[in-house]
């Protein structure tokens, strides 16, 4: 009886490094095929097995600031001595095609889509603990320690951020965290202000619209009784 509209959500995922936020994003668009991952560009270099075009657009310093010349960048931010942004292209395409589309950003970069998209939604995933956060950074393997503790007195600053969010998940386990993900998705496309229009699909609703009208068509007559 009711007809949502069709475009997808936009949704950004933040957290600290470490908290998962990739992974719990894979496991979701696993659950969830009409979906569509924006991905950001660094001028970081690769970490371990990471691809271009499938992880990050990694640019030099010189050509991601040539981007931001360009204004081919929907927000940017430099994080740990390092530039992060989101490409303009192709995210309203997909919106508009019904597809829920998320992007993975840090705090900086949501906090300004918070300004340019309000209606956007937004999921701040945490590590179970700060010693489970420390340990990931570490098991990684990919940084020296002077970058590992870098980024985990950055966590501390992050974790602040959360207020800023509609919806905080703990990734303790990342399925679960994925499914906590899809039930806010359902529950933010069952929303009033998403719905489009109210369908009138059987009789009895058609009657009773027909009633409504009859009645009030009576309250506005003058009516004489003998």
């Amino acid at each position: 009886m009711i007809k949502t509209k069709t475009k997808g959500l936009l949704t950004v995922i933040s957290g600290p490094s470490g908290a998962g936020k990739d992974t719990v994003v894979s496991e979701v668009m696993k659950q969830n095929k009409n979906t569509w991952l924006s991905i950001s560009c660094t001028s970081r270099s690769p970490r371990g097995k990471e691809k271009n075009g499938v992880d990050y657009y990694f640019l030099s310093k010189d050509e991601f600031e040539e981007k931001i010349e360009n204004n081919e960048l929907l927000e940017y931010a430099e994080y740990a001595g390092c530039y992060y942004g989101t490409p303009k292209e192709h995210i309203e395409e997909h919106l508009n095609n019904g597809e829920d589309v998320f992007l993975v950003i840090e705090i900086q970069g949501a906090l300004k889509i918070k300004e340019l998209l309000p209606e956007t939604l937004f999921i701040f995933i945490l590590p179970p603990s700060m010693k489970e956060l420390k340990n990931r950074l570490e098991n990684r393997k990919t940084e020296s320690k002077k970058k590992i503790i870098e980024r985990f007195k950055t966590a501390y600053k992050e974790i602040n951020e959360v207020t800023k969010y509609n919806y905080v998940i703990v990734n303790d386990e990342v399925k679960e965290a994925a499914n906590k993900v899809n039930a806010i998705l359902t529950a933010e496309r069952s929303r009033v202000d998403r719905i489009e229009e109210v369908l009138l699909r059987n009789p009895e609703e058609e009657m009773h619209e027909l009633l409504l009208k009859y009645e009030k068509d009576f309250e506005n007559k003058d009516i004489k009784i003998d």
